[in-house]
């Protein structure tokens, strides 16, 4: 998404609109931060974010306490000049009549949320941020392996859909089929999901479309997963040279993050569904620190230098 309606971050967060009679139709919020307005409601504007959701926890509420009605009234005008696209108060706290009578009048809406000020706070930034992501669609297929998000691509009729029902079979778990939709929540998190429409869906050639969570039930079936790794199949060429050891690793750029990535040649009488699982336990025993391709490296060299003495 480009942007959120109040009415969308409202209900997401399970935000009660004190100022139902305000339209919201032209409010949007499309940075995924929000504000604390101290400074702001205390007089100084310089560098304000007015573009963000405002959040009013105990401590603005305890200095606007502090304030005569007439220095409300113009705190809170100059404060919803802005144009800001909500007022969030936390812990159950009720604005004051001056902020809502500043409210309508600026066409502001005004929210209220039973949680504390900073458990929200960092709610509602994770959640926007993971909407707001710069995001990509992708053809391909992503299953949950033991825990590591594994995007499979290739050409179509290659067998991504096979491969994935084995995995499913063995007791993994399906994220996606055909469309994987990335999201970049963070310069080291790519996250995927499935398009509403398709979600939980697999079409096999000669079968045609497959409900995977009414055969193998909810169990085999997540919402989203972080992308680790990407399995890239491709036809046998016995011209090609393909990577036998390991040693170094290949990489996948998806939204700028780079996701390593193995070229893997499909042949008849290869197991797709065994090496994926095994590609992805590898994956993460090297996470572990780990790594089998460079401990056999240094067995050879061991034994070569053992004997040359």
């Amino acid at each position: 998404m480009d942007e959120l309606t109040i009415d969308y971050i409202a209900q997401k967060m399970e935000l009660k609109n004190l100022t139902p009679d305000i339209d919201t139709t032209g409010k949007k919020v499309k940075v995924p931060d929000i504000n604390r307005p101290a400074l702001q409601l205390a007089g100084f504007f310089s560098h304000f974010d007015s573009e963000r959701v405002q959040i009013i926890g105990n401590v603005e509420v305890s200095y606007l306490d502090s304030l005569d009605s007439a220095t409300k009234k113009e705190r809170y005008a100059q404060l919803l000049s802005f144009d800001v696209p909500c007022i969030v108060y936390c812990r159950s706290v009720f604005p004051d009549e001056e902020m809502l009578e500043a409210a309508r009048e600026h066409h502001t809406p005004i929210l209220q949320t039973d949680k504390t000020t900073s458990n929200f706070e960092g709610e509602i930034m994770r959640w926007m941020k993971v909407e707001l992501a710069p995001m990509i669609s992708i053809h391909g297929v992503l299953v949950d392996v033991y825990g590591e998000g594994v995007l499979i691509t290739g050409e179509s009729g290659i067998g991504k859909s096979e491969a994935a029902l084995e995995l499913i079979k063995r007791g993994h778990r399906l994220v996606s089929d055909d469309v994987v939709e990335i999201r970049k929540v963070s310069d080291a998190t790519l996250i995927g999901s499935a398009p509403e429409i398709t979600r939980h869906f697999i079409e096999l050639r000669g079968i045609g479309i497959v409900d995977v969570k009414t055969l193998f039930g909810v169990e085999s079936v997540k919402e989203t997963q972080g992308i680790d790794m990407v399995i890239h199949l491709e036809d046998w060429d016995k011209e090609k040279e393909y990577d036998r050891f390991g040693l170094e690793e290949e990489y996948m750029d998806i939204l700028g993050n780079k996701v390593v990535c193995h070229n893997l040649p499909v042949r008849p009488g290869r197991n797709l569904a065994i090496i994926v699982e095994t590609a992805a336990v590898n994956w993460r025993q090297k996470k572990m620190g780990y790594n089998a391709a460079k401990e056999l490296y240094t067995r050879v060299q061991n034994n070569i230098t053992r004997r040359g003495e």
